[in-house]
């Protein structure tokens, strides 16, 4: 008699819960994972994910900011653009770091799927705008993300047009003025290229 050769289902395992690829996707978790310290510090990582989710981020190139500074507009930052409970003289360790990057990451993702149910992982064509939104949220802040024209458009399922605007938040307030950075309007481009790739 002869045995079955069809290919048994490959088991899979599900992600652990509190993992940036259990709330997002892996696809965009990866982006995520790649292009947050990019944009943030210009450096260079890569990234592996264990079979429950955890990833391991690994430094490539680039500058690490293991010590607090002060960013553009004046506010204490460290590692891969974390401001939240940063205090000058602060230093850091690049494993601190990376679960800094990762909680930091997990919370601006829950906040963005939980305003935007046009981001939800059953839809189809949304990894590219989810990895895009959180980008721009993790930059801007989670309230400003909810409240924006982009997010009513990604839930309108005007894809094209909630990528275009991405492009007026290129602002920031520097001695008191809130103009346009040339680092955020470059940003706000390459955020607005990536969530085209899911327009129909």
């Amino acid at each position: 008699m002869l045995k079955d050769s069809a290919p048994q289902p490959r088991r899979v395992t599900p992600k652990k819960a509190g993992t940036l690829a259990a709330l997002v996707g892996l696809a965009t978790a990866a982006s995520l994972f790649v292009t947050t310290p990019h944009e943030e510090s210009g450096r260079t990582v890569t990234v592996s994910f264990a079979d429950d989710g955890s990833a391991t981020v690994r430094h490539v190139s680039g500058p690490q900011y293991l010590a607090a500074y002060r960013d553009i507009a004046g506010i204490p930052t460290a590692c891969d653009g974390l401001t939240k409970g940063i205090r000058m003289g602060q230093r850091y360790t690049e494993v601190q770091c990376g679960a800094m990057l990762e909680q930091a990451l997990v919370e601006h993702a829950a906040g963005v799927m939980r305003c935007t149910p046009g981001l939800a992982l059953d839809k189809p064509r949304r990894d590219n705008v989810r990895a895009a939104a959180i980008s721009m949220a993790y930059n801007i802040g989670v309230g400003a993300w909810c409240g924006s024209t982009a997010r009513k458009l990604v839930d309108a399922g005007k894809i094209r047009a909630a990528c275009d605007a991405f492009l007026p938040w290129d602002k920031a307030r520097v001695n008191g003025v809130l103009r346009p950075v040339k680092g955020l309007t470059a940003r706000r481009q390459r955020e607005r290229a990536l969530c085209l790739k899911d327009a129909a």
